[in-house]
């Protein structure tokens, strides 16, 4: 959005207001507009960052290897703390024993910033190649000569960025531009062992100096440095590369936040609630052959009343002053009055519920779409929709978005025909009010054409309608040859209302 834009907002003083700003009723179609082509390849793509940190000799390499050998379809790059020392200067070499590695004035941490800045920006940077022997770093600018040595690291913006280091938790500065934070742990004994096989024989430093530093330095610099940072760590992994399974479950989550990541960056109204370990939980248990119906209702009820909650976060509010017990006055908001639920048959009557607890009296009209065919087409049954359903903001609830094609005829359907003459009364610009809701995941699939991370589903809603907001609680893999989300969960409807038990099969994993 434009500097013009974000005036006109600040500056109107009447009309709907959304997050905060003030805006003017008859400048909407200016603010919303569609998102274009040329605009989406011009929006650069922020790459994923992950920080891993430890204890020295705690596994922290291997864990980052074991990702990126996992993550071989994605460009991952690895960024070294330890390639930022500071260069010794005379005086310290002469007592270069008495100098603690690992305390956090050691590293320059204003040249990672910039570099990893760079990183985000597209831009390719020159990583310097700290030698531990020397204790000195060499670096070359990106237009140097064949002839020049090779002792750095050229790395270019790629799709993942894996930080490693001790101290990379360390600098807030530096946790900020994580998307990820891992903490590596590892016994003591353990990690001295490995740091003395490692200092003697990659360094080539004597075993004496190696425990008379440890004793002096690495020790307490754990105690007091590295060890605190562990309470800012999304994930901790005991026995470090030891431990495949934590390792696959967050190449796993990696992979759901990029793909989360790309198509939000696409379609600026698509909206992924935050993801933490509770909802993590929540789709874990849905997703599992063996949950109970009782647990499966449990649970799905609680993402739809979140997604529920965070949908209604995006539709028009206007300022209200009240008077409050005390004879103060307290400026806030009114809720949007207006409104109507439809439900897509048999599924969508499952977030109704959520809904009316939320919004209360609001009517709720029904669809029913029938797929057929091995092309998936879609064919209307049945529709009830309320008689002044023109003048409401209309919330679609559908629990599970496919190929997209029952959404887009739904809105289709919305915007062309209803009941007492909608046909006539709805058109695009009140079809822009409308969200649709989904509940549990948004599919996404592989083309022919094997352009990654191309969820069809999306692509489909949110080309044919670029202004209707959906709201989703996480992104699923794809879709199998029957047009049916994987990993998914099976039938919806089905495990909700607890019919078709007999039918219902596990699919065994392919390989």
């Amino acid at each position: 959005m434009d500097s013009k834009s974000v005036g006109d907002m600040i500056e109107g003083s009447s009309g709907f207001h959304f997050s905060g700003f003030h805006i003017d009723g008859s400048k909407l179609n200016n603010i919303e507009k569609p998102t274009t082509t040329l605009a989406i390849e011009n929006v650069h793509k922020q790459p994923f960052i992950i920080g891993v940190a430890g204890g020295a000799a705690s596994g922290k390499t291997t864990v980052c290897d074991m990702i990126i050998q996992q993550l071989h379809d994605q460009r991952v790059v690895l960024v070294n703390q330890d390639s930022f020392y500071h260069e010794l200067t005379e005086e310290e070499l002469a007592t270069v024993h008495e100098y603690n590695f690992d305390h956090p004035d050691s590293f320059d941490t204003e040249k990672l910033l910039d570099s990893m800045e760079n990183l985000r920006h597209g831009q390719a940077v020159d990583i310097p190649n700290y030698d531990f022997k020397s204790y000195k770093n060499s670096v070359f600018p990106a237009r140097r000569k064949l002839s020049q040595p090779q002792n750095f690291l050229q790395v270019n913006p790629s799709d993942v960025i894996i930080l490693e280091g001790i101290l990379i938790f360390h600098d807030p500065r530096v946790r900020e531009l994580m998307n990820m934070k891992i903490f590596v742990d590892t016994d003591a004994d353990v990690r001295l062992a490995r740091r003395i096989r490692r200092d003697t024989v990659e360094k080539g430093r004597d075993i004496g100096v190696v425990l008379d530093q440890y004793s002096k330095f690495v020790k307490s610099a754990f105690d007091d440095f590295i060890l605190p940072t562990k309470k800012y760590a999304d994930i901790i992994i005991p026995r470090g590369g030891d431990n495949h399974v934590a390792i696959d479950l967050i190449v796993q989550h990696i992979r759901t936040k990029l793909g989360q990541h790309d198509l939000c960056k696409i379609y600026p109204n698509l909206y992924v609630i935050q993801s933490t370990f509770q909802i993590r939980g929540m789709h874990t248990l849905i997703r599992d052959s063996q949950t109970t119906k009782h647990d499966f209702v449990f649970y799905a009820d609680r993402l739809i009343r979140l997604v529920v909650e965070h949908g209604l976060g995006h539709l028009p509010f206007t300022e209200k002053q009240v008077i409050t017990p005390t004879g103060s006055v307290y400026t806030g908001v009114d809720f949007c009055k207006r409104l109507c639920g439809v439900s897509v048959i048999r599924s969508g009557e499952s977030m109704e519920n959520a809904l009316r607890a939320c919004c209360k009296g609001i009517k709720i009209g029904k669809i029913l779409i029938h797929r057929e065919g091995e092309d998936n087409g879609q064919q209307l049954i049945y529709e009830k929709l309320p008689q002044d359903i023109s003048e409401r903001h209309v919330l679609l609830l559908d629990p599970i978005l496919g190929t997209g094609n029952t959404a887009v005829k739904a809105i289709s359907l919305l915007i062309r025909k209803g009941c007492t003459g909608i046909q006539h009364h709805i058109s695009q610009s009140h079809i822009r009010k409308l969200l649709l809701f989904q509940a549990i995941y948004l599919s996404s699939c592989f083309t022919i054409m094997s352009i990654p991370q191309a969820p069809q589903g999306v692509h489909v809603v949110c080309k044919s309608f670029p202004r209707v907001k959906i709201v989703t609680s996480e992104i699923d893999i794809g879709l199998n040859e029957e047009f049916r989300v994987i990993p998914g969960m099976g039938e919806f409807g089905d495990r909700y209302f607890g019919t078709d038990d007999d039918d219902l099969q596990v699919v065994p994993p392919s390989q």
